[in-house]
């Protein structure tokens, strides 16, 4: 696995989140990305394929948006739970009604309670001990449950054209993953199993504008810009037959591993219950969504 080194102290700590909430979390326009209808419709599609009820708590949940759209579009099948280290952020999914956890998930005791579903929706590119965590939520979860992880593809179209200029990396991912590095961290676990990995996004717009830019980094308004010129795409009849389009294109390169994001399900080790998916099959059930920007750090393996 890929990783920065060294890595300053206010991404490992958290400082560095509450930074970024006013100018790009709290923003207007990613804010209005993250909770149009379309913003998670890949990962709702995903979490939906294997968790239909019960308790989810979302690790990284930043504004609440993920659990805002979980609730609002199956009212009565989830309680939800989100947590977070940036304040300001999590501020804002309680004025949504998202109940929240602040602080660091490896700090938190959850006492005695279980959860149907944990998702890590690009949390493990943030944080310095991605192990600890994917261990923490197999603690958490109830027998049968569901862990589901995304994160950048560093094998994807995007990293392989573009290289270094990708705005991906960024000095706060401290991680890289492929399939193979995520599915071997995944399966460390021994009481899960792998269910699903798949390669999945993909968005021509950041491929194109990464290609031409000669700066190293995005600013926080241009990303947000962006995300919100993309969601009001999707959101645009007259754009259908492009859409359609466009998704063949996704489930191509997902089907080649080469699309932006990794996302990977393991399950609770309940014998008998489990049948692999091969990536092929769960792409062409996928559908299409969204990431995060930045700038290259200093990268080394483990």
């Amino acid at each position: 696995m890929l990783f920065a080194n060294p890595v300053e102290a206010q991404y490992v700590e958290g400082g560095f989140y509450d930074q970024l909430a006013a100018p790009y979390y709290l923003s207007p326009d990613k804010l209005e990305s993250d909770y149009a209808p379309v913003r998670f419709a890949r990962e709702l599609r995903l979490f939906r394929r294997h968790c239909r009820s019960g308790s989810v708590l979302d690790v990284g949940c930043s504004t609440g948006a993920f659990l805002h759209q979980l609730r609002e579009g199956f009212a009565n099948n989830y309680t939800v739970l989100g947590t977070d280290v940036s304040s300001p952020a999590l501020a804002y999914a309680e004025s949504r009604g998202v109940p929240v956890l602040r602080g660091q998930f490896l700090e938190h005791d959850f006492g005695g309670q279980r959860f149907a579903a944990i998702t890590l929706w690009a949390v493990l590119e943030h944080v310095a001990e991605p192990r600890r965590f994917l261990e923490k939520a197999a603690a958490l979860l109830e027998p049968g449950g569901h862990c589901f992880v995304l994160v950048p593809n560093m094998r994807s179209l995007a990293v392989r054209w573009v290289g270094s200029r990708y705005r991906y990396l960024m000095p706060e991912h401290l991680n890289y993953f492929t399939a193979d590095t995520l599915r071997h961290l995944v399966s460390r676990e021994r009481s899960f199993t792998m269910v699903t990995l798949q390669s999945t996004h993909f968005n021509p717009v950041v491929l194109w504008q990464d290609w031409r830019r000669a700066r190293e980094s995005v600013p926080d308004e241009e990303r947000a810009g962006l995300l919100k010129r993309t969601t009001a795409w999707k959101q645009n009849a007259a754009l259908m037959p492009l859409r359609l389009a466009y998704g063949g294109l996704e489930r191509f390169l997902g089907a080649l591993r080469l699309a932006d994001n990794l996302a990977a399900v393991r399950e609770d080790d309940v014998p008998g219950t489990h049948q692999l998916e091969s990536d092929v099959a769960a792409q062409a059930r996928g559908g299409a969504g969204d990431q995060n920007g930045g700038h290259a750090s200093t990268v080394g393996t483990r």
